[in-house]
């Protein structure tokens, strides 16, 4: 049943057919070839794979974003972080990447972020006389921390597929976060300079006080969705239902850019994305579940176990494969995949699992800048108007800046995890 599942998996791949239905497909070929499952099965998994209350957290924080981004909320950190690194050469640059870390803390995803901060400044570096391809390099690199900062889509993927505290994800989430982004900072502020490029912003730096009083009902937002979890107020569940709450109260009271008519476009834009990470999901359960039925996960323990004597070049190897899968396999499904497969793995070296969510997330998230699946890649190159091949020379430094960081993150557990015991007090 595994070489069923597994070759008409690659085979579904290779010619083109979307991520969920390759997944769903291979299961049931699984199933025939098995002969002794009933097909009643697969609607019973891909079910019982959506129950799960945690879950109900990405629907509505993918809404939160949406209506962040339709209620005045991206451009007011855009001027608050303007406002803290304008000014300098490569200003304007150096505020993409605390812009999206900003907006990352409160809309979950990196596609949204893309968008709506892309929208203002990707031509605003343009204007500047940044070369239109650095900044949709700029733009894309960044934008990956919309699933590193919490709360995080893939963080939540990650721990219902493990059985992870989401909690410890999302408070683990914020070290990495913060290096990738001081990372892509310093690197944008170099080449800037080494290029002499990014020259023009010295006038463009709005006053901190009024930009931070403008900005202050936005930065409400991740304040009541992170104090309220790392507090023990509310489960992260119960915090995407808050960040609803807040993102409307923001965007129709406060800045009183939310109309009743955005309502509907935003709405529809929430169920069409939710639907689809959903399929893939309940798809991923059906899955997941005939491969541990087969034994597989052990088979692999098992053989992983003997090719590597230590942790360090398991974990090597583990973000080497990564890199490879991110590349051509969504995210989502990369991880209800992968993760309850190798995390297991992980633990049997002492690796946290935690830590390893981390890993695995940030890992992945350079595939979203990588062609052939970079969905900020082609998010970018959308916002910017330009072929995807102009901007990919561009993106080289930025990725092997990210690459860098990932390092640190996979051989300093402490980055991860130094939040989390700080939280919870060990």
């Amino acid at each position: 049943m595994n070489t069923a599942i597994v070759l008409s998996l690659l085979i579904f791949f290779v010619v083109g057919v979307p991520i969920a239905i390759s997944i769903g497909l291979a299961s049931v070929i699984g199933i025939e070839v098995h002969g002794r499952l009933p097909l009643l099965l697969v609607a019973q998994r891909m079910f019982a794979g959506l129950d799960s209350f945690p879950l109900m957290a990405i629907p509505l924080f993918i809404l939160a974003g949406n209506l962040m981004s339709a209620g005045g909320i991206s451009y007011r950190l855009v001027e608050l972080a303007k406002s803290v690194v304008g000014g300098i050469q490569g200003g304007l640059a150096a505020s993409c990447v605390l812009t999206c870390m900003l907006f990352a803390s409160v809309s979950g995803s990196s596609v949204a972020t893309t968008f709506a901060i892309g929208a203002i400044l990707i031509p605003a570096m343009v204007k500047q006389g940044y070369p239109a391809p650095f900044a949709a390099s700029v733009q894309a690199s960044s934008a990956e921390l919309g699933v590193l900062i919490p709360p995080s889509i893939p963080l939540i993927l990650y721990g219902v597929s493990t059985e992870t505290s989401i909690g410890d994800l999302f408070v683990a989430g914020l070290g990495p976060g913060m290096l990738v982004a001081g990372s892509l900072m310093a690197l944008v502020l170099i080449l800037c300079r080494l290029r002499g490029i990014g020259k023009l912003g010295k006038d463009d730096r709005p006053g901190f006080l009024k930009a931070l009083f403008s900005a202050m009902p936005a930065l409400l937002v991740p304040f009541v969705i992170l104090g309220g979890i790392y507090s023990g107020v509310f489960t992260p569940t119960e915090a995407s239902a808050a960040a609803v709450v807040a993102a409307l109260v923001v965007g129709g009271v406060f800045y009183r850019e939310l109309k009743v008519q955005n309502l509907y476009p935003i709405l529809r834009s929430t169920v069409i994305a939710t639907s689809a990470i959903m399929l893939i999901i309940s798809a991923a359960a059906l899955f997941s579940f005939l491969i541990a039925r087969s034994g597989l996960p052990n088979e692999i323990a098992s053989s992983i176990k003997g090719m590597f004597e230590s942790k360090y070049s398991f974990l090597l190897a583990v973000n080497l494969l990564l890199l490879v899968v991110g590349m051509f396999i969504e995210t989502a499904a990369a991880i209800l995949v992968l993760a309850p497969i190798l995390t297991p793995v992980a633990m049997s070296y002492g690796v946290d699992p935690v830590h390893f969510g981390l890993i695995i997330v940030v890992n992945l998230a350079l595939g979203m800048i990588t062609p052939p699946l970079g969905v900020n890649l082609f998010a970018a190159c959308a916002v910017a108007k330009l072929p995807v091949e102009k901007i990919i020379p561009q993106l080289l430094w930025f990725v092997l800046t990210v690459f860098a960081a990932l390092m640190i993150i996979t051989y300093v557990p402490a980055v991860s995890l130094w939040p989390v015991e700080f939280i919870n007090g060990s």
